[in-house]
Protein backbone atom coordinates (compact mmCIF):
# COMPACT_ATOMS: atom_id res chain seq x y z
CA UNK A 1 0.00 0.00 0.00
CA UNK A 2 1.27 3.47 -0.92
CA UNK A 3 2.16 5.77 1.95
CA UNK A 4 2.22 9.58 1.74
CA UNK A 5 5.52 11.10 0.64
CA UNK A 6 5.81 14.52 2.26
CA UNK A 7 9.43 15.06 1.19
CA UNK A 8 8.99 16.41 -2.35
CA UNK A 9 7.14 19.64 -1.48
CA UNK A 10 8.78 20.65 1.80
CA UNK A 11 6.53 18.53 3.99
CA UNK A 12 3.30 18.98 2.02
CA UNK A 13 1.23 17.02 -0.49
CA UNK A 14 -1.58 18.39 -2.69
CA UNK A 15 -5.02 17.07 -1.74
CA UNK A 16 -7.62 17.01 -4.53
CA UNK A 17 -11.13 17.04 -3.07
CA UNK A 18 -13.79 15.27 -5.13
CA UNK A 19 -17.55 14.95 -4.57
CA UNK A 20 -18.32 11.29 -3.86
CA UNK A 21 -21.70 11.40 -5.60
CA UNK A 22 -20.86 13.36 -8.73
CA UNK A 23 -17.12 13.00 -9.20
CA UNK A 24 -16.85 16.78 -9.46
CA UNK A 25 -13.53 18.25 -8.34
CA UNK A 26 -14.45 20.64 -5.53
CA UNK A 27 -11.14 22.15 -4.47
CA UNK A 28 -7.42 21.70 -4.01
CA UNK A 29 -5.63 22.11 -0.71
CA UNK A 30 -2.38 21.03 0.91
CA UNK A 31 -1.74 18.63 3.76
CA UNK A 32 1.24 18.00 5.97
CA UNK A 33 1.56 14.73 7.89
CA UNK A 34 -0.47 16.05 10.83
CA UNK A 35 -3.33 17.22 8.57
CA UNK A 36 -3.33 13.92 6.67
CA UNK A 37 -3.42 11.89 9.89
CA UNK A 38 -6.16 14.06 11.42
CA UNK A 39 -8.24 13.73 8.23
CA UNK A 40 -7.76 9.95 8.19
CA UNK A 41 -8.58 9.57 11.90
CA UNK A 42 -11.49 11.99 12.31
CA UNK A 43 -13.19 11.69 8.91
CA UNK A 44 -13.34 15.43 8.21
CA UNK A 45 -10.95 17.00 5.71
CA UNK A 46 -8.22 19.00 7.44
CA UNK A 47 -5.62 20.98 5.51
CA UNK A 48 -2.41 22.69 6.41
CA UNK A 49 -3.01 26.40 5.78
CA UNK A 50 0.10 27.88 4.21
CA UNK A 51 -1.08 31.43 4.97
CA UNK A 52 -2.14 30.80 8.58
CA UNK A 53 0.66 28.28 9.13
CA UNK A 54 -1.59 25.94 11.07
CA UNK A 55 -3.99 23.03 10.63
CA UNK A 56 -7.37 24.09 9.28
CA UNK A 57 -10.43 21.82 9.18
CA UNK A 58 -12.64 22.78 6.25
CA UNK A 59 -15.88 24.17 7.66
CA UNK A 60 -14.53 24.98 11.12
CA UNK A 61 -16.09 28.45 10.80
CA UNK A 62 -18.78 28.03 8.12
CA UNK A 63 -19.99 24.57 9.15
CA UNK A 64 -19.50 23.42 5.55
CA UNK A 65 -17.44 20.36 6.44
CA UNK A 66 -16.16 17.77 3.99
CA UNK A 67 -17.00 14.27 5.27
CA UNK A 68 -14.43 11.76 4.08
CA UNK A 69 -15.63 8.71 2.17
CA UNK A 70 -12.30 7.50 0.81
CA UNK A 71 -8.66 8.57 0.57
CA UNK A 72 -6.43 7.42 -2.29
CA UNK A 73 -2.81 8.29 -2.95
CA UNK A 74 -1.33 8.41 -6.42
CA UNK A 75 1.31 5.89 -7.47
CA UNK A 76 4.13 8.08 -6.10
CA UNK A 77 2.35 8.86 -2.83
CA UNK A 78 2.82 12.58 -3.35
CA UNK A 79 -0.80 13.54 -4.13
CA UNK A 80 -4.01 12.59 -2.33
CA UNK A 81 -7.43 12.21 -3.94
CA UNK A 82 -10.08 12.50 -1.25
CA UNK A 83 -13.67 11.52 -1.99
CA UNK A 84 -16.09 13.46 0.22
CA UNK A 85 -19.68 14.27 1.00
CA UNK A 86 -19.79 18.09 1.17
CA UNK A 87 -22.00 19.65 3.82
CA UNK A 88 -22.83 22.84 1.95
CA UNK A 89 -20.96 25.01 -0.55
CA UNK A 90 -17.24 24.30 -0.74
CA UNK A 91 -15.89 27.54 -2.16
CA UNK A 92 -15.70 30.72 -0.06
CA UNK A 93 -17.65 32.42 -2.89
CA UNK A 94 -20.66 30.23 -2.10
CA UNK A 95 -20.38 27.89 -5.09
CA UNK A 96 -20.28 24.11 -4.81
CA UNK A 97 -16.80 24.01 -6.33
CA UNK A 98 -13.81 26.36 -6.37
CA UNK A 99 -13.69 25.59 -10.10
CA UNK A 100 -17.22 26.89 -10.82
CA UNK A 101 -20.63 25.30 -10.87
CA UNK A 102 -19.76 22.62 -13.42
CA UNK A 103 -22.85 23.18 -15.55
CA UNK A 104 -21.04 21.44 -18.40
CA UNK A 105 -21.53 18.03 -16.76
CA UNK A 106 -25.26 17.19 -17.01
CA UNK A 107 -25.01 14.00 -14.94
CA UNK A 108 -23.88 16.10 -11.99
CA UNK A 109 -27.40 17.52 -11.88
CA UNK A 110 -28.86 14.17 -10.81
CA UNK A 111 -27.61 14.32 -7.19
CA UNK A 112 -28.85 17.93 -7.04
CA UNK A 113 -32.27 16.78 -8.26
CA UNK A 114 -32.19 13.98 -5.72
CA UNK A 115 -31.51 16.48 -2.92
CA UNK A 116 -34.45 18.61 -4.11
CA UNK A 117 -36.69 15.53 -3.96
CA UNK A 118 -35.44 14.70 -0.46
CA UNK A 119 -36.33 18.23 0.59
CA UNK A 120 -39.81 17.88 -0.94
CA UNK A 121 -40.30 14.62 0.97
CA UNK A 122 -39.25 16.22 4.24
CA UNK A 123 -41.08 19.56 3.92
CA UNK A 124 -43.99 18.64 1.61
CA UNK A 125 -44.65 22.22 0.43
CA UNK A 126 -48.19 23.01 -0.71
CA UNK A 127 -48.66 23.22 -4.46
CA UNK A 128 -45.73 20.90 -5.22
CA UNK A 129 -46.46 18.00 -7.59
CA UNK A 130 -43.67 16.00 -5.96
CA UNK A 131 -44.87 16.69 -2.41
CA UNK A 132 -48.37 15.58 -3.43
CA UNK A 133 -46.98 12.28 -4.69
CA UNK A 134 -45.09 11.79 -1.41
CA UNK A 135 -48.33 12.49 0.49
CA UNK A 136 -50.10 9.88 -1.68
CA UNK A 137 -47.64 7.18 -0.61
CA UNK A 138 -45.37 4.54 -2.12
CA UNK A 139 -48.11 2.74 -4.06
CA UNK A 140 -49.09 5.93 -5.89
CA UNK A 141 -45.44 6.71 -6.70
CA UNK A 142 -44.83 3.16 -7.95
CA UNK A 143 -47.99 3.32 -10.08
CA UNK A 144 -46.85 6.62 -11.61
CA UNK A 145 -43.44 5.11 -12.36
CA UNK A 146 -45.17 2.22 -14.13
CA UNK A 147 -47.24 4.65 -16.22
CA UNK A 148 -44.09 6.52 -17.22
CA UNK A 149 -42.39 3.24 -18.19
CA UNK A 150 -45.29 2.34 -20.48
CA UNK A 151 -45.22 5.81 -22.06
CA UNK A 152 -41.48 5.43 -22.71
CA UNK A 153 -42.01 2.01 -24.30
CA UNK A 154 -44.65 3.49 -26.62
CA UNK A 155 -42.40 6.42 -27.59
CA UNK A 156 -39.43 4.11 -28.21
CA UNK A 157 -41.35 2.58 -31.12
CA UNK A 158 -41.88 5.97 -32.76
CA UNK A 159 -39.42 8.24 -34.57
CA UNK A 160 -39.91 11.35 -32.44
CA UNK A 161 -36.60 11.74 -30.60
CA UNK A 162 -37.81 14.72 -28.58
CA UNK A 163 -40.78 12.83 -27.14
CA UNK A 164 -38.58 9.78 -26.54
CA UNK A 165 -36.12 11.87 -24.49
CA UNK A 166 -38.96 13.67 -22.67
CA UNK A 167 -40.47 10.35 -21.62
CA UNK A 168 -37.01 9.06 -20.65
CA UNK A 169 -36.58 12.09 -18.38
CA UNK A 170 -40.04 11.51 -16.86
CA UNK A 171 -39.18 7.88 -16.14
CA UNK A 172 -35.84 8.77 -14.55
CA UNK A 173 -37.44 11.52 -12.45
CA UNK A 174 -40.11 9.18 -11.08
CA UNK A 175 -37.54 6.43 -10.51
CA UNK A 176 -35.44 8.78 -8.36
CA UNK A 177 -38.64 9.84 -6.60
CA UNK A 178 -39.40 6.21 -5.71
CA UNK A 179 -35.83 5.66 -4.50
CA UNK A 180 -36.09 8.72 -2.22
CA UNK A 181 -39.48 7.57 -0.97
CA UNK A 182 -37.97 4.21 0.00
CA UNK A 183 -34.99 5.89 1.71
CA UNK A 184 -32.40 5.11 -0.95
CA UNK A 185 -30.58 7.11 -3.58
CA UNK A 186 -28.78 6.71 -6.89
CA UNK A 187 -25.51 5.82 -5.17
CA UNK A 188 -27.14 2.71 -3.68
CA UNK A 189 -28.23 1.55 -7.14
CA UNK A 190 -24.83 2.38 -8.65
CA UNK A 191 -23.13 0.25 -5.97
CA UNK A 192 -25.31 -2.73 -6.92
CA UNK A 193 -24.41 -2.26 -10.59
CA UNK A 194 -20.74 -1.90 -9.68
CA UNK A 195 -20.82 -5.17 -7.73
CA UNK A 196 -22.50 -6.94 -10.65
CA UNK A 197 -19.84 -5.62 -13.01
Amino acid sequence: MTTPDFNKLNGLIPAIIQDHSTGMVLMLGFMNAAAYNKTSKEGLVTFYSRTKERLWTKGEESGNHLKVVDINLDCDGDTALISVIPEGPVCHTGTISCFGEGKGFPLQFLPELQDILKSRKKNKPQGSYTAELFRSGTNAIAQKLGEEAIELIIESKENDDTRFLDESADLLFHFILLLVDRGYDLTDVAEVLQKRH
